[in-house]
C-alpha cells in the first residue's frame, strides 16, 4: 500500500484500522440520519452498528471513487426498512394481544400544563404518523433535504436517483405532508 492511499482504498484491501478511521469520521452524522429516520435514538445506535457491521462484510464492493458517506447512507437507508418492516410485524402483534389498548399504554399528569404538553404530543404524533405514512422513496429524500441539508445531487447519489427524480419525490411528500397535517374540517 502506497502511502497516498486513502482510508477508502486500504478499508476495501482489507484494512480495519482504515476502516474505523472511516467509523469515527462519519458514525455522528450516521447515527442523526438513522434517528431521524427510524424516530428513535436508541434503536438508531444499534442500526449503526448493524450498518457498520454490514459495511465491513460488503466493503470489497464498494468502489473508492464514490462518498463514501453515501455509500454507508445507502446501507443504513435499508437497514431503517428492515428495521420499519419487524416493527410493523410486532405492532401487530401487540395489537392482537390487547397491549396497545390507550388504557395500556396512558399515564395520568397531574401537574399544571398537561393539556398544552397533551396538545404537543399529539400534534407530534399526527406529524410523526405522516412521516410514516409516505411512502419510503419520499420520506427518504424528505428527510435528507429537510432535516440533514443535503443538496438534490446528493440525495440523488445516495438513493440513485436523478437530482430531478429527488426533486419530484421531495415536492410530492411535502404535499402529501401537508394534506394530512392540515387543519381539518369539523
Amino acid at each position: 500500500m502506497g502511502p497516498g492511499d486513502s482510508d477508502e482504498t486500504r478499508a476495501v484491501r482489507g484494512d480495519r484500522a482504515a476502516f474505523s478511521r472511516l467509523m469515527a469520521a462519519t458514525k455522528a452524522d450516521l447515527h442523526r440520519f438513522i434517528a431521524r429516520h427510524v424516530g428513535d435514538a436508541d434503536e438508531a445506535l444499534d442500526l449503526a452498528q448493524e450498518t457498520y457491521a454490514a459495511a465491513w462484510l460488503a466493503i470489497a464492493r464498494y468502489d473508492p471513487a464514490r462518498p463514501f458517506g453515501a455509500w454507508l447512507r445507502t446501507i443504513a437507508l435499508n437497514k431503517c426498512r428492515d428495521w420499519g418492516r419487524r416493527r410493523r410485524v410486532r405492532r401487530i402483534v401487540r395489537g392482537a394481544m390487547g397491549l396497545d389498548a390507550p388504557e395500556a399504554r396512558s399515564v395520568g399528569d397531574p401537574t399544571p400544563g398537561a393539556e398544552a404538553r397533551a396538545d404537543d404530543r399529539r400534534q407530534v404524533e399526527r406529524l410523526e404518523a405522516a412521516l410514516r405514512a409516505l411512502p419510503d422513496g419520499q420520506r427518504a429524500p424528505l428527510l435528507l433535504a429537510a432535516l440533514e441539508g443535503r443538496s438534490h445531487a446528493e440525495i440523488g447519489r445516495i438513493m440513485g436517483l436523478t437530482p430531478k427524480a429527488v426533486e419530484l419525490r421531495i415536492a410530492r411528500a411535502r404535499k402529501a405532508l401537508m394534506d394530512r397535517m392540515a387543519p381539518r374540517a369539523s
